[in-house]
């Protein structure tokens, strides 16, 4: 294998089992890793650190994406083991993951490994980096933002951090880089939300809407799912099943005073009530009824909120809701390109699903109680909520809008 075009090394949580078996399975796999000495090591250990946090399927997920990353490049790159990775060697990864080459650079998210004949393969169209949808799969015209970044600085922190503790390396490489400024920015402003425009939101419904009537086996699902992320700011990841639980419809919950509420497990498995508005209701009224069931859920019932469109059961992959949410940012982009609003679809071009969420949550800031907004959205603290309150930089531009470059005299 050769650097321009990785082959996936770490897959799900629940088909690596014992970390022996696998780190031997992939040396058979991959026998040029016979050449890095200390590799096979280094894939126990990682796999004995992933394993930490199998337990949660979007922190594994992020953990396991920043790991594989740095493998990747001590053993294909470099022909290193992470033991001898020092304050340069971290220094030299973080310029790599800024300008990866072209061919470590996806255009699209796919799973690492498949299904074939019985087993897991490899997927050959995985890549370590995934381009904006609007790029092209070019290094020089790739750059990850400071959210990756930083957690690119966090992750693999911890990871050495443990692999200090097992007593596998000496020092944890990360502290030692001092001038992280050269990677991570600081700003004196409150960086905006991002989120899209009530005229784009409205193309998104109406789209939706119309292909619902044309095609309401295809199209009612995306459509509820588009108006559960908005209306109740959920997070995908509070749509799948996964380990936590799955996702019924007895999480709608009636109170003593006819109010509706969604019972959801959030980060950090903490549970949340979340508001259920009238015209939430009517969506989940709407969606029910496609489905063939009562207009409301009844108490206990296990139906899967969201579930599979061929077959039983509910949907487990957050890769599949991004692919719908992204299918109905498309469509309602063609639209407006076609009513002759370019300039107003363009943002749908790179819009992500956690847009919705900033979205609803922007919207609502603006009429509702922060307090009661914070505990809709699962906020930790009210400064979280705080971000969304544009007021003040409103304010602000407003006063400066009319003064002169030429002031007048008085």
């Amino acid at each position: 294998m050769k650097a321009s075009s990785p082959s996936p090394l770490l897959d799900q949580a629940d088909h690596i089992g014992n970390p022996l078996n696998y780190a031997r399975a992939t040396m058979v796999r991959l026998p040029e890793l016979r050449d890095v000495a200390g590799a096979y090591e280094d894939l126990i250990n990682t796999l004995n650190f992933l394993s930490s946090y199998s337990g949660t399927t979007a922190t594994f997920n992020s953990y396991r994406r920043e790991v594989e990353r740095l493998l990747q490049w001590c053993w294909f790159t470099r022909g290193m083991s992470v033991t001898e990775l020092r304050r340069q060697e971290m220094e030299d990864f973080l310029a790599f993951c800024q300008k990866p080459p072209a061919n470590w650079i996806g255009d699209k998210q796919v799973a690492r490994f498949r299904n074939h004949q019985g087993e897991r393969v490899a997927n050959p169209d995985w890549r370590p980096f995934v381009a904006q949808q609007n790029k092209r799969t070019q290094s020089d015209e790739f750059g990850l933002s400071q959210k990756s970044l930083q957690a690119i600085f966090s992750i693999l922190s911890t990871y050495f951090n443990y692999l200090q503790q097992e007593d596998y390396v000496e020092i944890n490489p990360i502290k030692l880089i001092r001038q992280r400024s050269r990677y991570l920015q600081k700003h004196a402003y409150q960086e905006p939300i991002r989120r899209i425009s009530n005229l784009q939101w409205d193309y998104i419904m109406e789209t939706m809407e119309q292909r619902a009537q044309q095609d309401p086996h295809e199209h009612e699902r995306s459509l509820f799912i588009m108006k559960c992320l908005f209306g109740m700011y959920l997070r995908i990841s509070e749509l799948v099943a996964d380990e936590r639980g799955t996702p019924v419809m007895g999480d709608f919950q009636q109170d003593r005073d006819q109010n509706w509420w969604l019972r959801v497990i959030g980060k950090g498995n903490k549970v949340r009530m979340v508001t259920v508005s009238d015209d939430m209701l009517d969506a989940l009224k709407r969606y029910r009824r496609h489905l063939g069931l009562t207009p409301l859920p009844t108490v206990g019932e296990q139906h899967p909120i969201i579930g599979r469109i061929k077959g039983r059961g509910p949907v487990t992959s957050t890769r599949q809701i991004r692919y719908l949410v992204q299918q109905c940012f498309d469509a309602a982009y063609q639209r407006m390109r076609q009513e002759g609003m370019e300039d107003e679809a363009q943002e749908l071009k790179v819009a992500t699903v956690h847009w919705l969420r900033h979205t609803g949550i922007s919207e609502d800031v603006k009429f509702r109680p922060k307090e009661h907004v914070k505990e809709d959205a699962g906020h930790a603290s009210m400064a979280t909520t705080d971000r969304y309150i544009d007021t003040e930089m409103r304010e602000r531009h407003a006063s400066a809008r009319h003064k002169k470059l030429k002031p007048e005299y008085q």
